[in-house]
C-alpha cells in the first residue's frame, strides 16, 4: 500500500478497489468474533479457504473472516453475498457441502438455515430471521463485509470518505456543528449530547487537547463496544479522528481492557496500516491536519470506565475518580481539555458526516436520536447483540427479537444499564427505550446491557450479586460508596440466609438514597439502583424472605428445603447413592427421606432423580412437611404408570 497524498487520491484508490471486487462474484463472511471464536470459527473459515482454492474458485469467491454478526448463540455463522444466506452452527466438515450446493449448485443447505419456533420455517435470507427482522444495523451492519484487519475492505466499503469529506469541504467548527444538530448522546451510559462535549472542549482554554476512546465496558454480559472495536476499528479511528478535527487536538488515545484479546490485536493492525496510508500521521491526506493515536490497556478494573479514573490511568496512576470541580472536557489528562466517548459514538460520527445531522436525526425518538446496540442476555431464547432505532419497547425487544423466554417460562423482570441498572417489572414492558423513558421508572440506559430475568429468579439474590459485583469493583476513595455498599452487601447477604428484618428494608432504601446524593462518582451514585429498584417493584419477594423465611424462587439456598415426596418416591436409590453426605435414608420399596439436619442443600438429589419421577422437590422454606415414618413402602403404581 502506498502512502495517499490528496483527497483526490484516497477517492482513486476506492475506484480501483471497487473495480478489483468486481470480479469477485461472491463472498464468504465467517463471523470471527469473539462468541464464534470460541466456537472454532477460525477452522470454519479455514476450511472455506481451502475448498475454495482447491476447486480454482479463489478470483470468484472471496472468504472474508470478520467481526460479530450478532446472533452469538448460533456460531459460528457464515454469511453468503450477494444473496444475504445466512447459515448458523457451522462445522468445519459442513464447509464442502455448502460450498457445492450453495455456491455452486444455488441450492440452500436446509438443516444450516434457522428455523422459526413459532411457524417451523426455515429462513434462509436475514430479513426473513425473526432476531434480525426489527433490527436497523447502522453502527454494526459493516461487520459483515469488513475483514478487521485488512484497511482496503473498509475503504472499499465506503471507510474514511467522512473524513476526507470533512478535510477537503468543512471546517472544523462546520463538523462540530453538525454533530450538535445531530442531536447525537454519548452511548457509554450518561447520554451527554456529544456536541456539547465537543464544543467544551474545543472552547477550553490549554494546549495540547486530548480525544479518548473508551473501551473499558465492564459491565457482567454487555460486549457491544468489544464487537465493534474487534470487528470494525477504523469506524472508530475515523470517528476519533473526525472529533480531534473538530476540536482541534493532534493525539489521541484508545483506553482498551486487557481481556479484549481480539481487540488488542486488531487495533495495532488497523493503526499501522492507517499510518502507511497516511490517513494517521503528519499533514494527513496533505489537509496540514496531523493526528495520531496510542492504545493504553486498562488492567481490568470497574471504576476505571468513569472519565476522572480512566485519565487517572492514562497518566500512570491509580486509576481512582477524583472530584470534578472542573470538568474534565476542560482538565483532563495531565491537567489538559479531553474529551472522552465510548466506542459506540465514535463509531456513530462519520456516519452523521457522511449522511448528514437530519438522517441521523430521523433514527430515534425525540429525545433519544439514532440506534443503540443492546447485548440481550439471560433467560432468553435468542441472545446477541441487537441493533434498533432509539424508542423500541422492552417487549420487542424480548419477544419479538429476543423470541421470549427460554423454557416457556414467566417474564419475571429485565435489568437494564450493567450493574448499576435497575430491574424493570412486567408492567413496563411496553416502555420505549431511550435514556429518557428508562430512567423514569428507577433503571438507565447504560451501556446497553440488557439481562432478562424468568419466574425462577430471586430479585433480592439479583441485588445482592450486583451489590457484591459493586463493592468489589469500588475503588474505596469515598465513605458513601465504600461504606454503603459494604452495609448494603451485608445486610441482602442477611436476609438472603433467613437472618433479615423489616428494620432492613427501611435501612437499604436510607443507604441508597444517601448514596446517590453523596458518592464522588457515578459508581457509587447509581450502585444503589439495583436495590432500590427491586424493592420498589418486588418488595414482597424481600418481605417473604424477612416475614416467612421463605424465598419465592427457591433460589436462596439457606431457605431452601429439599424435600422427597412419599407419594413419587419409586426407591431406586439415585439420590441417596449421590448424596455427598449420607443425609438420605432408605432402601428397596422403601420411601427415601432426607434428614434435614445432615442436608447441606446442595441440590445433586434434586438433579440427579429421574424426570419421570421428579420425586425431589424444592420448597421455598418455611414449615417443612413432616416425613413419613423410615421403612414405608413405596406407594404402589396403577397398571401402565411409570415405576
Amino acid at each position: 500500500m502506498k502512502k495517499l497524498n490528496s483527497v483526490e487520491e484516497l477517492k482513486q484508490f476506492q475506484k480501483e478497489l471497487f473495480a478489483e471486487r468486481e470480479g469477485i462474484k461472491r463472498s464468504i463472511a465467517v463471523c470471527e468474533g469473539t462468541g464464534c471464536h470460541a466456537y472454532k470459527s477460525a477452522a470454519v473459515a479455514d476450511a472455506f479457504e481451502k475448498e475454495i482454492k482447491s476447486r480454482g474458485l479463489e478470483g470468484q469467491i472471496a472468504v472474508r473472516r470478520t467481526g460479530c454478526h450478532g446472533f452469538c448463540e448460533r456460531g459460528p455463522m457464515a454469511k453468503i453475498f450477494p444473496e444475504k444466506i445466512f447459515y448458523f452452527q457451522v462445522k468445519p466438515e459442513d464447509v464442502a457441502e455448502i460450498v457445492e450446493e450453495t455456491l455452486v449448485k444455488n441450492q440452500l443447505v436446509e438443516r444450516l438455515l434457522f428455523q422459526d419456533e413459532k411457524t417451523g420455517k426455515r429462513c434462509a435470507y436475514q430479513h426473513e430471521i425473526p432476531f434480525y427482522q426489527l433490527q436497523n444495523q447502522v453502527v454494526f451492519g459493516n461487520n459483515y463485509q469488513i475483514s478487521p484487519r485488512n484497511i482496503e475492505d473498509y475503504i472499499a466499503a465506503g471507510g474514511y470518505s467522512a473524513l476526507s469529506k470533512a478535510l477537503s469541504t468543512m471546517t472544523p467548527v462546520d463538523v462540530l456543528e453538525e454533530i450538535k444538530k445531530s442531536d447525537l448522546r454519548g452511548r457509554g451510559g450518561g447520554g451527554f449530547p456529544a456536541g456539547v462535549k465537543w464544543e467544551t472542549t474545543r472552547n477550553a482554554p490549554g494546549e495540547p487537547k486530548y480525544v479518548i476512546v473508551n473501551a473499558d465496558e465492564g459491565d457482567p454480559g454487555a460486549y457491544m463496544d468489544r464487537s465493534i472495536l474487534e470487528g470494525n476499528p477504523h469506524s472508530v479511528l475515523e470517528g476519533l479522528m473526525l472529533g480531534a478535527y473538530a476540536m482541534g487536538s493532534t493525539q489521541g488515545f484508545v483506553y482498551v481492557r486487557q481481556e479484549y484479546s481480539i481487540a488488542i490485536e486488531n487495533l495495532p493492525i488497523a493503526i499501522a496500516q492507517a499510518k502507511q496510508l497516511g490517513l494517521l500521521g503528519e499533514n494527513i491526506l496533505g489537509s496540514g491536519f496531523s493526528f495520531d493515536v496510542m492504545i493504553h490497556q486498562g488492567a481490568g478494573a470497574f471504576v476505571s470506565g468513569e472519565s476522572s479514573a480512566l485519565m487517572s490511568a492514562i497518566e500512570g496512576r491509580v486509576g481512582e475518580p477524583r472530584p470534578k470541580y472542573i470538568r474534565t472536557a476542560v482538565k483532563g489528562v495531565f491537567d489538559k481539555p479531553s474529551n472522552l466517548n465510548n466506542v459506540e459514538t465514535w463509531a456513530n460520527v462519520p456516519l452523521i458526516i457522511n449522511n448528514g445531522a437530519d438522517w441521523f436525526r430521523s433514527l430515534g425518538t425525540e429525545g433519544s436520536k439514532g440506534t443503540k446496540i443492546f447485548s440481550l442476555v439471560g433467560k432468553v431464547k435468542y441472545t446477541g447483540l441487537v441493533e434498533a432505532p432509539m424508542g423500541v419497547s422492552l417487549r420487542q425487544i424480548v419477544y419479538d427479537i429476543g423470541g421470549g423466554i427460554r423454557n416457556d417460562r414467566k417474564f419475571k423482570a429485565v435489568q437494564t444499564g450493567g450493574p448499576s441498572g435497575g430491574c424493570i417489572p412486567e408492567q413496563y414492558l411496553d416502555l420505549p427505550v431511550d435514556f429518557d423513558e428508562l430512567s423514569k421508572v428507577g433503571a438507565m440506559m447504560g451501556s446497553g446491557g440488557m439481562i432478562v430475568m424468568d419466574e425462577d429468579t430471586c430479585m433480592v439474590d439479583v441485588a445482592k450479586y450486583f451489590t457484591n459485583f459493586l463493592a468489589d469493583e469500588s475503588c474505596g476513595k469515598c465513605v458513601p460508596c465504600r461504606e454503603g455498599l459494604r452495609q448494603m452487601k451485608r445486610i441482602l447477604t442477611n436476609i438472603t440466609e433467613g437472618n433479615g428484618t423489616r428494620e432492613d428494608l427501611a435501612t437499604l432504601e436510607e443507604l441508597g438514597a444517601f448514596m446517590k446524593d453523596a458518592s464522588l462518582c457515578a459508581l457509587g451514585q447509581t450502585a444503589a439502583n439495583p436495590v432500590l429498584s427491586t424493592l420498589t417493584y418486588f418488595r414482597d419477594e424481600y418481605e417473604a424472605h424477612v416475614l416467612h423465611k421463605q424465598c419465592p424462587a427457591r433460589v436462596c439456598r439457606d431457605l431452601i428445603v429439599f424435600y422427597i415426596d412419599p407419594q413419587k418416591c419409586s426407591a431406586c436409590g439415585t439420590c441417596r447413592k449421590q448424596c455427598p453426605t449420607d443425609a438420605i435414608a432408605g432402601d428397596k420399596k422403601i420411601v427415601h427421606i432426607i434428614d434435614q439436619e445432615k442436608c447441606i442443600k446442595c441440590g445433586t438429589c434434586f438433579q440427579v432423580c429421574p424426570a419421570r419421577f421428579s420425586a425431589v422437590t424444592r420448597l421455598p422454606g418455611g414449615p417443612v412437611p413432616a416425613p413419613v415414618a423410615y421403612g414405608t413402602p413405596v406407594v404402589q403404581k396403577a397398571k401402565g404408570e411409570s415405576k
